[in-house]
């Protein structure tokens, strides 16, 4: 399994750019849903409020117009055209409105747990609304209430039973909860309930756009950085580990990459140019050097042989391939200790990095043909980046 540091560059931005996304994709989503849950349940307080108001106000005016009316028209009655009203007001809504009240005369108007509870407080405290979120047999509703106070007018109908209207006398008997209030008491509260999951349907389809158009711009972004990445960074950075290895396998230290900005991209362009530069100077200095090692011993008048520490030759002169009785180009890799009768203990010496002294060794060298020479050898030894080598004058003692 490949490792992520292993990934190439554009794969690793891809990977780190996309979790990034869902990160802040998450983020914004549930920034948002909380945003818009909060927007909508102030959107709920404000309709009810308004609606409980409406519903509160036309009660008051009615009660406060009309006299005699409701003894031949029932539907006069301030409480029944108050509910009518609201009736009408929320047809095409979600939202379900009543009158309730803990003296109540229509059966109705009846409150609920939560609504009886309501009413309670708000007769402790009648300058006061309500409004929660409500869990009834695993419903969720948002609720809201908002307490009326009796007027004036409110006490035809619901002061003592001597003073209330002949219809209202013929409904209710003596002693009913319903009479005897006072201006100023909660007579009953106006209550508001819509159900979460029509509250939140518009949410959802919202939400559904507002996610698609902040992926849609994520997207986006992400496409027009990796755009910007990859020219300015991912493609300098593979043009120069191309070159690289293109320099690694040839050894063309004449390449060179255009340096078109002096950002930090730019600046490794210049610094890889002067290497080469560099690198191209040293090479020629080398192969002058070594042009001019290899005219030295040619001229020189005894056998001239370098080797590596297991002995195999690399450079030979035309004075050795005569000692040896082999071409210069079979002598290259082969082992200098195969020629010598006393090959052995040499290599030994060599091998135990014992510093080689610069003095004659007496010895004999075996040629391809079998030819035996006694020659002096002297040895010097050099170091390279990679291991010892080892130059050898081999002076024929007969003076060849």
């Amino acid at each position: 399994m490949t490792r992520f540091s292993d990934l190439p560059i554009r794969t690793k931005f891809h990977l780190l750019m996309s979790l990034l996304l869902v990160v802040l994709f998450l983020a914004a989503t549930l920034f948002t849903y909380e945003r818009q849950k909060s927007f909508v349940l102030r959107f709920a307080i404000d309709n009810a409020r308004s609606f409980a108001r409406e519903l509160i106000e036309t009660r008051d005016y009615i009660s406060s117009v009309v006299k005699g009316e409701p003894e031949h028209n029932y539907n006069l009655v301030p409480q029944v055209v108050a509910t009518q009203v609201a009736k009408r007001v929320t047809q095409n809504t979600k939202y379900y409105v009543r009158q309730v009240s803990l003296r109540y005369r229509n059966p109705q108007n009846r409150p609920d747990a939560y609504e009886t509870a309501q009413l309670k407080s708000f007769a402790k405290d009648p300058s006061r609304e309500a409004y929660n979120i409500i869990n009834t047999n695993g419903v969720r509703s948002f609720r809201y209430m908002q307490p009326m106070l009796a007027t004036a007018s409110c006490l035809d109908c619901h002061g003592s039973y001597e003073t209330a209207p002949k219809f209202v006398r013929e409904r209710f008997p003596p002693g009913h909860y319903s009479y005897n209030y006072q201006v100023g008491d909660v007579i009953g509260a106006v209550s508001v309930t819509i159900p979460m999951k029509d509250l939140y349907a518009d949410l959802g389809a919202n939400l559904e756009v507002d996610l698609l158009t902040r992926g849609g711009a994520f997207l986006l972004v992400i496409l027009i950085l990796g755009a910007i990445l990859r020219r300015q960074i991912v493609d300098p950075v593979k043009m120069l580990s191309d070159k690289i290895t293109h320099v690694t396998q040839t050894g063309d230290f004449d390449t060179k990459l255009p340096q078109q900005s002096q950002d930090e991209i730019g600046q490794l362009f210049g610094a890889f140019n002067d290497m080469m530069e560099e690198l191209s100077r040293r090479t020629l200095q080398s192969q002058e050097a070594d042009e001019r090692y290899r005219l030295f011993i040619e001229l020189a008048n005894s056998a001239v042989v370098t080797f590596l520490q297991d002995g195999k030759i690399v450079i030979a002169n035309q004075k050795a391939e005569s000692l040896f009785e082999q071409s210069r180009q079979s002598l290259l890799g082969e082992s200098i200790f195969t020629f010598l009768e006393e090959g052995a203990a040499l290599r030994v010496t060599l091998a135990s990095g014992v510093k080689t002294k610069e003095e004659s060794i007496r010895l004999q060298v075996r040629g391809a043909e079998g030819k035996l020479t006694e020659v002096e050898m002297v040895v010097s030894a050099s170091h390279t980046d990679r291991e010892p080598m080892f130059t050898a004058i081999l002076r024929e003692r007969n003076g060849r």
